[in-house]
């Protein structure tokens, strides 16, 4: 029987060589004392409702004052536009404000001094790729020993980070109690600072292993959510006409918690698109101990098992002869949204080490959908050949996605 002993590490052994660079070398002691200790913590303040508002507050300002201006202006000139890194932009700001209440303003564009910090988040996690896609891990072993090149750029990178988080904490640290239960410091920062006396190294990995998951997710989902739907006019159509009867007909301002709850079917074709196009499409386990999988076959400690998501996703034996159709339906039950066993559907993980930003994430992505879809028809420029994908961490497309907005009619 498969024992709880399977450490997640997401991509392999070079990965983790990322992780202890990006994070700190503390979080993955022998034991787990702090890497259990961090999602005991996170996954008591993800079931409360004040982070829940918290959340819905952040993505709503972020729609309202950036994302959907953007797209109305860009509806006026008639001119294409990269969804994609449009997507992007918007939730490494949301995951920053969910993070540590910090607003780097990617997607505004103001070239505030919080963009040094993205520029190096970014840099740092595209050279981290490299080790992973490296053919020879020891080129870029030798090169960081000497400090040479890639390495260099990467130390460098980290280190702006880190200063920027470090920053950030000490001011935290510096606050009165009273003023840390306020409206502004609601954030999972402040809420690790109130749970337990932690060093600020500590609260620093936390908060960057938060935007190393929620930075690209949501918005790899998102890409392929309105590049399939450009060539789904009846998708479409039944999304808006859901969004309309929650709606109750009429309505333009921000969608609430409730509201996002009502909108089954949009849920089901998210959860759709993330069948065939999951964010994360090969996640990888590290065994910590000698083991054997409920098949029989052995795993030995220190050996690492990878499942590919992306496959099984369009397994027919898992999914039915309509594996490889977009069909929203198979997720839901007499119009009731219905979920799949997290062992079927691991687009999420599964176990004790479920992933616990999933009702964040879908809170952020319905968000986003239904805003953008009641105001705005958007049309992928090539909207019937299947973008190619690019090799990196999460599933993204090759050369963005160019889209052109218009304004629906009333």
């Amino acid at each position: 029987m498969l024992k709880t002993n399977f450490q997640n590490y997401p991509k392999g052994q070079r990965f983790i060589h990322l992780l202890q660079d990006f994070l700190g070398q503390g979080i993955f002691n022998s034991d787990g004392h702090l890497w259990k200790l961090q999602r005991k913590i996170a996954s008591h303040e993800f079931s409360t409702k004040s982070l829940r508002n918290f959340i819905v507050h952040a993505v709503t300002l972020e729609l309202q004052t950036r994302l959907l201006p953007i797209l109305a202006k860009t509806s006026e000139s008639d001119s294409l536009l990269d969804l994609q890194d449009l997507l992007e932009r918007f939730a490494f700001d949301n995951v920053c404000k969910v993070a540590f209440n910090v607003d780097p303003a990617c997607l505004g564009g103001d070239g505030t001094a919080d963009a040094e910090f993205m520029r190096a988040f970014e840099d740092a996690a595209v050279l981290s790729s490299g080790r992973f896609m490296s053919v020879f891990p020891l080129a870029w072993k030798t090169k960081k020993l000497f400090n040479l090149g890639t390495e260099r750029r990467l130390r460098e990178s980290i280190t702006t980070v880190h200063e920027f988080a470090d920053t950030i904490i000490r001011s935290r640290l510096n606050n009165s109690k009273e003023e840390e239960h306020t409206m502004d410091h609601q954030d999972l920062l402040s809420r690790f600072i109130r749970s337990e006396d932690h060093t600020p190294e500590f609260l620093r990995d936390v908060v960057i292993s938060f935007i190393l998951a929620g930075r690209d997710t949501t918005s790899s989902a998102l890409s392929w959510f309105f590049w399939i739907l450009s060539s789904k006019p009846d998708v479409r159509r039944k999304i808006r006409e859901e969004i309309e009867t929650v709606r109750f007909g009429f309505g333009d301002g921000a969608f609430g918690y409730e509201e996002l709850k009502e909108m089954h079917y949009l849920q089901a074709a998210i959860t759709e698109t993330m069948r065939l196009y999951p964010p994360v499409p090969v996640d990888t386990k590290a065994c910590l101990d000698d083991d054997v999988l409920p098949d029989g076959t052995r795993v030995g400690k220190g050996w690492f098992i990878t499942y590919h998501t992306y496959a099984m996703g369009r397994l027919e034996s898992v999914w039915g002869k309509d594996c490889t159709e977009f069909r929203p339906e198979r997720w839901l039950e007499n119009g009731v949204w219905r979920g799949e066993s997290p062992f079927r559907f691991p687009v999420f993980h599964a176990g004790p080490r479920m992933c616990l930003g999933k009702d964040m994430a879908y809170i952020q992505m319905k968000s986003i959908a239904a805003s953008v879809m009641e105001r705005f028809e958007v049309e992928a420029v090539d909207k019937d050949t299947c973008p190619e994908h690019v090799l990196s961490l999460t599933l993204r497309i090759k050369g963005g996605l160019p889209v052109r907005v218009r304004v629906r009619d009333a």
